[in-house]
């Protein structure tokens, strides 16, 4: 069977409705648990939920080098598919995750570090207001090839940042998008969006959904419906 190129978003800080959630949804698309649940439940709550599947662990760990490399090997040993670190934390911060990570097993078993460039739910607007170079797109750009730089494997981006990390940063580095909607679904806190099929088409190599699967009265039709509208 082909591999889901989907993660559907556990975004609960409770055990029981993310395993039931996980449980649903699982065989048809991967799964990602974020910091809101790994704060409440931990390394066990992430085994116990997870299991074999797939796993994305979304930390965005983002502290002083040494410490995130520290963070980055912890992480490994709940053997997740893919982790994020924040590209702000900076090159030396990025390069001492990657080395961590690159120690955590053979190429094809290690797990894949992800930076974080702008968050979805920020635009142009936001990145003024902290004082961070725009337009949104041109910022995303360079922390991307920066993170390339440093060694990570791929970078967390919006649908509309796709084709042109795909040109800058070439085929083989990772694009892991949130934001995907099909008609119909309200945006929420994401600002920057696109449905999944015309997301993979502009060169994506995995989808991350969370709402429109997890908030649905039958999540595991939701998973399905999901996954053959990016097929």
């Amino acid at each position: 069977m082909q591999p889901s190129p989907i993660f559907c978003a556990i975004d609960t800080p409770e055990l029981g409705p993310a395993r039931s959630l996980a449980n649903a949804v699982r065989g048809a698309v991967n799964l990602k648990l974020g910091l809101e649940f790994f704060v409440a439940n931990g390394p066990a709550g992430v085994r116990e939920v997870a299991g074999k599947a797939p796993l994305f662990l979304d930390l965005k760990l983002h502290d002083i080098p040494n410490t995130v490399a520290g963070a980055v090997r912890a992480a490994a040993a709940l053997r997740p598919m893919l982790l994020t670190i924040h590209c702000g934390g900076g090159p030396a911060m990025m390069r001492a995750a990657a080395e961590a990570a690159a120690k955590t097993g053979g190429d094809r078993q290690r797990m894949k570090l992800l930076g974080v460039t702008v968050l979805t739910s920020l635009d142009d607007g936001d990145l003024a207001a902290v004082g961070q170079r725009g337009p949104t797109a041109e910022q995303v750009r360079r922390l991307a090839l920066l993170a390339k730089e440093c060694g990570l494997d791929g970078v967390v981006c919006s649908p509309l940042e796709v084709a042109m990390l795909r040109e800058a940063c070439g085929k083989d580095f990772l694009l892991v998008v949130p934001g995907i909607r099909l008609g119909g679904f309200a945006t929420g806190d994401q600002k920057r969006v696109m449905g999944p099929r015309e997301t993979l088409a502009a060169g994506a190599d995995y989808l991350v959904i969370g709402r429109p699967i997890t908030g649905a009265p039958d999540p595991a039709a939701a998973a399905r419906a999901m996954l053959a509208a990016a097929r």
